[in-house]
């Protein structure tokens, strides 16, 4: 290993092949770092807007159908000071919102797209979510729409992830973007055959480039992991002709994937950006937010609100 600073430590062979293209697994040096414990953690959920916060049961199948998810009804905090008991999973979304996360994420990525052979600053759209499950958590089967390396703070966690460009496992219609859309997946017994197996520990990193197949379960204890994750211009262009093709399919009007038409990807690229720039500035509220993705996607789009479990559960 060669170690480009104290915080990322990667094989350079192994990342000029793999990086953006294939899983593979790295070290950091965050594991001790003071960002990660438990009462910081609950001071960073008490300061970022509900919808930036996640959470529900961790006891779930790997193929669970989103409504079928079973809900916490507690508070984000108290599911952090209680996580040890809690059963509990829980993603604290866009942390970069907070100064000192912002430059943890930014040093972190910056050093490992350097140690990749990447240029300096060949990315953009930097987010970090952070990751506090219970011993014995599922996160099921899914996919993520950007590039990214989750560290593993404390606990075990194991990943298993998949070909992504295996169309038996996720269609082109699943890797469409839509907020209406759970991230959750249609998961089979058999695909398991093709999983690849990450055991990561303290101090441990996985590289899972853009919509890579995968789910994830955590040891006998409580885990803390990070995702710092950031995008390409690539991914950013792919990005938003797969949330026109959602939004469109939404209104009935199914749509080709990526790269089949060309000047039907470029028109959707311009119409994405058009809109964009009217609703961004209305979006800078957590009640606009909740607004617009009601009124164009529907009350699924809001479904992280929800936290009473069902009746008859």
């Amino acid at each position: 290993m060669n170690s480009t600073a104290s915080i990322v430590s990667v094989d350079p062979v192994i990342a000029s092949a793999k990086f953006l293209k294939q899983a593979f697994t790295l070290k950091h040096g965050l594991a001790d770092h003071p960002l990660f414990k438990l009462p910081r953690l609950v001071e960073l959920a008490k300061s970022l807007p509900r919808d930036r916060i996640e959470y529900n049961s961790g006891k779930v199948a790997v193929g669970v159908k989103p409504e079928d998810v079973p809900k916490i009804d507690m508070a984000a905090e108290d599911v952090i000071r209680s996580i040890e008991t809690a059963t509990a999973w829980m993603v604290i979304k866009m942390v970069e919102e907070d100064p000192e996360y912002r430059a943890l994420l930014e040093a972190f990525v910056e050093q490992a797209n350097l140690a990749a052979g990447r240029k300096a600053g060949d990315y953009s759209n930097l987010q970090g979510f952070i990751f506090v499950s219970s011993a014995n958590a599922t996160t099921p089967f899914h996919l993520d729409a950007e590039e990214n390396i989750l560290i593993q703070i404390r606990g075990d966690k194991f990943v298993r992830t998949f070909d992504n460009d295996d169309r038996k496992l996720i269609s082109e219609e699943d890797m469409e973007i839509s907020p209406s859309k759970h991230r959750n997946q249609k998961y089979e017994t058999w695909y398991e055959e093709r999983a690849t197996l990450h055991s990561l520990k303290p101090g441990d990193a996985l590289h899972m480039p853009y919509m890579i197949p995968h789910w994830v379960s955590t040891g006998d204890s409580y885990s803390i992991s990070m995702a710092m994750t950031w995008k390409t211009p690539e991914v950013l262009r792919l990005n938003k002709i797969r949330l026109m093709n959602g939004t469109l399919r939404r209104f009935g009007l199914p749509q080709k994937p990526p790269g089949v038409s060309p000047a039907a990807d470029m028109m959707k690229v311009i119409a994405h950006d058009a809109m964009r720039a009217v609703i961004d500035p209305i979006r800078k509220s957590e009640t606009a937010r909740k607004m617009l993705r009601g009124l164009i996607y529907g009350r699924k789009a809001n479904y992280y609100y929800e936290t009473k479990p069902k009746t008859g559960m």
